[in-house]
């Protein structure tokens, strides 16, 4: 199979190096035009996950009132660890990993 070059399609002109190295393109040929009218619409899903976003923001993930009770509990040396307490929430913890990862 032979190709003949006699075609009237002609390659685009290489991109120098320094263009390439200094982020520019190489300008369009011909006319260029653009039209604007691009539009975004929400979906009443998306705006009611804005709203639970901004009422989530809002509320306080620490109770700074209890964390300063504890931390004067600790202090004065009346803040008691129930050792058992700790293993059973540890182990519901646990429980509640597994069932919802299983693997």
């Amino acid at each position: 199979m032979k190709i003949s070059g006699g075609g009237s399609i002609k390659p685009a002109a290489p991109t120098s190096t320094q263009e390439i190295a200094s982020g520019k393109q190489p300008a369009p040929q011909g006319p260029v035009t653009s039209a604007r009218s691009d539009k975004v619409e929400l979906s009443e899903g998306s705006s009611l996950l804005q709203r639970v976003e901004e009422a989530l923001s809002n509320v306080s993930v620490v109770d700074a009132a209890q964390v300063e009770a504890v931390k004067q509990a600790i202090s004065e040396g009346r803040f008691r660890v129930d050792s058992s307490v700790v293993a059973d929430k540890l182990l519901a913890a646990v429980r509640e990993h597994l069932l919802i990862h299983k693997p």
